[in-house]
């Protein structure tokens, strides 16, 4: 499976709830419709808040691994 390149990275390691997601709306707004966001992340809590924040925004999840104690995730901007 070949995993799209994001044009943009958000590092939210070492960051705890609210803080991920509170950055991650932030940066969404600064992409145009269709640009891919990569969310590098250490709490456990944006496996839940990340798909939730973009089923609720209407972005693409397009990607959500865990890598040892990291997360990682892809998500395309949809339009607004």
């Amino acid at each position: 499976m070949q995993i799209e390149t994001a044009e943009h990275e958000l590092d939210a390691r070492g960051l705890y709830c609210p803080e991920p997601v509170m950055l991650l709306h932030n940066r969404m707004r600064q992409l145009a419709v269709g640009e891919l966001l990569r969310v590098l992340a250490t709490d456990p809590t944006t496996q839940r808040d990340i798909p939730k924040f973009c089923s609720f925004l209407g972005h693409e999840l397009l990607h959500s691994v865990e890598s040892g104690d990291e997360f990682h995730y892809l998500i395309r901007k949809q339009g607004e």
